[in-house]
């Protein structure tokens, strides 16, 4: 009779490992269970029974007998070929049965070394040593679950004088319930990706699919999770040594381009992580001349995007970003990173501040990453750092996925919860409404999101300037500088002109920005001089969003709710919305006000709310501190003007505001206290009498030399003269108290005329230089049409 064949599968370990918790996002990453099966045994081997039956493997897929042989389990006395034939039998008898197995003890020949004796066990069998030295002197910051529970279950061989191996013994009793069929694929002894499933893999992460999708389509192709044969984490597993091994036969491109970058311009900077006979496993930064000289201009703010975690990109490629007087995305550098440990993050950081020439940032953006975190508190102890938000809500999506499908409303609830909250009190109340209504208060990863509020939650966060124009906004440079460019399917030889005309592209939507500001003049909605103000300032983007702030003051009222001396408290509130207030604090002396909605802190631009409070207190400009330059035309300007508007109406304007403000503050407290008696009013009367007749006669006795449209109008100068000799011929004689009283008044009559003067001259030398750099920068954008227009051509 000829012998039964049977083929078993030997890959006993094949993706057998763990990788980070998380959805496409999450790094892909390796892990070691103590559970691990041994590696694949080669695949070709052949066993035989006691019988003259032959047991042997075949091409990788596992056949099982038929008839009575598809319940054979070992017995004593079972021979096979080989250690390996043994092995393969057991764990398929284990996949049959439900359980994984592992190889335990053995025993080695004292003659030669070779190994004689051989025992496969259940992996439950024995039990942790929780006093390892491996684990005893450091932290444990994410321990395992307990997987031996102590089963004897086992299979021992041992080999004959002639070659073969014979079952010496087996235990085939379990102290733990056994996995049922369709769970039998979770096993690691168990877990393997074949061939076909190979092949489908690497077309879909070619075209941009992440592991969760792959293993949707998978599930779908072969009917069913069990069949597939392989978890999730095997995918990711399989999907990150691919990366990791093409990129390998690739670094060395980039850096050749890196060089002969530099070679071309001194001021190209990039650095390898490391000697760079290792860059092939190290990180690799650069920042071109461009991108340095951004960060001088637009670096109070940072985005650090490692979008290629999510298997969007192929490459590890993570650039840092930013926002110009555009609101435009800027680029601060980039990055390879093959490795992603915290020293690397650390490396990483360093090089790229001492790329900045080392002035760290005031905020920046990150996705949520415990080891990111670590690095940049070391690096940035100063820098305010946030998470992405639109980050977290895609990560939300996952991990709430069945919230999200039980409850259709809770999807909207969660954001209002993040977004809406005018106050850290309101936010704490909303988010325990939220986790109780939907059941969440003992959800790990909604606890964890909870005790990092202060990272990610825009309440939290608006003291602090990130270049947003509105709290709910999704920062435009996150994820958005290289779109369109570099994707999923981009390799690293097409990278090189992805990565240049992505760059050309960038530049020539700010040049087309910078010509739109300089030459078309936007539509004024009101009278105000400090829409006018603002409309010549600020770029085009920005006076867009200033200028609905300013309309809708119009819907607005303000009111004093509190008056301290030099600090006024007004309550601002929409018409008919009392009971939704925003308080705004003014100094009027030092012309400051600070809005509990925090916007200017926030962004960069004056709120509504303090708006509203500067028309009621006829504030009719922008203070000059209140004008950041980096959303003015002149952003990239290197003249550094002292105040940023070069009229002198304008000037008058706030100069006259500022005086109006501070008289009517002071007559307001007289009459507060005048008015709390008979008295006492009648002093306050009478005081304010007195005031007004000595204003009369300074006004009766004020010079006549006042400013119209820059020009001086007064005395000509021969008057001047005259005065000055009659001036001099009266210093030479004794002069009464009223003489006297009489010439400080015109002294200092003089003195104000010569400092209107000099205000003119001053004001027209700025205006110079305002027109040289408005002349330069129209320059420079025709030099770059021409420059686009010529590679156009080309």
């Amino acid at each position: 009779m000829d012998p039964e064949i049977l083929e078993f599968d030997l890959g006993l370990g094949g993706g057998g490992s763990s990788g980070r918790d998380g959805d496409d996002d999450a790094n892909i990453g390796l892990d070691v269970d103590e559970d691990m099966a041994d590696s694949p045994a080669p695949s070709s081997i052949l066993a035989s029974n006691s019988n003259g039956g032959g047991f042997g493997t075949g091409g990788g897929e596992i056949y099982l007998p038929e008839g009575d042989l598809l319940d054979l389990e070992p017995y004593d006395g079972m021979e096979f070929e080989s250690e390996e034939a043994a092995k393969a039998f057991y764990n398929s008898y284990a996949r049959r049965v439900g359980f994984s197995t592992r190889v335990s003890s053995s025993r080695r020949s004292r003659r030669d070394g070779a190994i004689i004796q051989r025992q496969f066990v259940c992996a439950k069998e024995g039990f942790r040593n929780l006093n390892e030295k491996r684990t005893k002197d450091r932290e444990i910051k994410r321990p395992r679950t307990i997987t031996r529970v102590g089963c004897k279950a086992s299979l021992s061989v041992k080999v004959q004088d002639s070659g073969k191996w014979v079952v010496s013994g087996f235990v085939r009793e379990h102290n733990h319930e056994l996995v049922p069929p369709d769970q039998v694929h979770c096993l690691r002894s168990h877990r393997q990706i074949s061939g076909p499933a190979k092949t489908l893999i690497d077309t879909l992460q070619a075209a941009g699919m992440g592991p969760r999708r792959i293993m949707s389509a998978l599930i779908k192709e072969y009917g069913g999770i069990s069949k597939v044969g392989f978890t999730e984490v095997d995918c990711r597993n399989y999907m990150r040594n691919n990366r990791q091994r093409s990129l390998e036969g690739d670094i060395q491109l980039l850096l050749d381009y890196l060089r002969q970058m530099q070679a071309g311009n001194s001021n190209f900077f990039f650095a390898v992580q490391g000697d760079e006979d290792q860059a092939l496993t190290s990180n690799v930064f650069w920042a071109d001349p461009k991108s340095r000289m951004n960060y001088t201009y637009f670096g109070d703010t940072v985005t650090f995007d490692t979008t290629y975690r999510s298997n969007r990109y192929r490459l590890p490629f993570a650039p840092f970003t930013g926002v110009n007087h555009h609101g435009q995305p800027v680029l601060f550098g980039c990055a390879f990173l093959i490795n992603e440990s915290e020293a690397s993050f650390v490396w990483l950081f360093k090089t790229w501040l001492m790329a900045m020439s080392g002035r760290p940032p005031v905020s920046i953006t990150t996705d949520h990453d415990a080891v990111i975190r670590s690095a940049i508190m070391q690096v940035f102890p100063e820098t305010r750092h946030r998470f992405c938000k639109w980050h977290i809500f895609k990560k939300c999506q996952e991990k709430l996925s069945q919230v999200f499908l039980k409850h259709p409303t809770f999807e909207a609830d969660f954001h209002k919860c993040v977004n809406l909250p005018e106050s850290i009190e309101e936010f704490v109340s909303c988010w325990l409404s939220l986790v109780d209504r939907y059941e969440l208060r003992d959800h790990e990863w909604l606890q964890m999101m909870h005790n990092d509020r202060r990272h990610w939650i825009p309440v939290y966060l608006r003291d602090t300037f990130f270049a947003e124009m509105s709290i709910t906004q999704r920062s435009d440079s996150m994820n958005s500088y290289f779109d369109g460019f570099v994707n999923a399917s981009t390799n690293l030889n097409q990278f090189f002109k992805l990565y240049e005309k992505a760059l050309e592209s960038r530049n020539e939507k700010e040049v087309k920005a910078d010509y739109d500001t300089m030459n078309t003049s936007p539509a004024l909605k009101t009278p105000s001089p400090m829409e006018k103000q603002a409309s010549e300032l600020y770029t085009r983007k920005l006076f867009t969003r200033f200028q609905e702030e300013l309309v809708g003051t119009l819907t607005f009222t303000a009111s004093k709710s509190d008056d301290d001396d030099d600090v006024i408290t007004y309550q601002v509130a929409k018409f008919g919305e009392d009971h939704k207030s925003y308080y705004v604090k003014f100094n009027v002396l030092e012309m400051k006000a600070t809005c509990s909605c925090q916007m200017f802190e926030f962004s960069g631009l004056l709120c509504r709310h303090v708006l509203a409070v500067f028309r009621v207190t006829n504030v009719l400009t922008l203070p000059s501190h209140y004008i950041l330059k980096r959303w003015t035309k002149n952003a990239r300007s290197s003249v550094i003007l002292e105040e940023r508007s070069s009229d002198v109406y304008t000037n008058y304007l706030e100069s006259h505001t500022v005086r109006y403000n501070t008289l009517r503050h002071e007559t307001f407290k007289l009459v507060d206290e005048g008015s709390k008696s008979l008295d006492t009013c009648n002093v306050a009367i009478d005081a304010l009498q007195q005031a007004a007749k000595r204003v009369a006669l300074a006004t009766k006795n004020e010079g006549r030399a006042t400013l119209v449209n820059g020009r001086i109008r007064g005395d000509s100068a021969r008057d001047a003269s005259r005065a000055n000799t009659t001036n001099h011929k009266m210093l030479c004689q004794p002069l009464s108290e009223d003489d006297m009283d009489k010439k400080i008044r015109e002294l200092t009559n003089e003195l104000d005329y010569a400092s209107r003067k000099c205000e003119v001259y001053r004001s027209n030398l700025l205006s110079v230089l305002k027109d040289i750099e408005d002349h330069k920068l129209q320059l420079s954008i025709k030099v770059q049409n021409i420059k686009i227009s010529m590679k156009d051509g080309l």
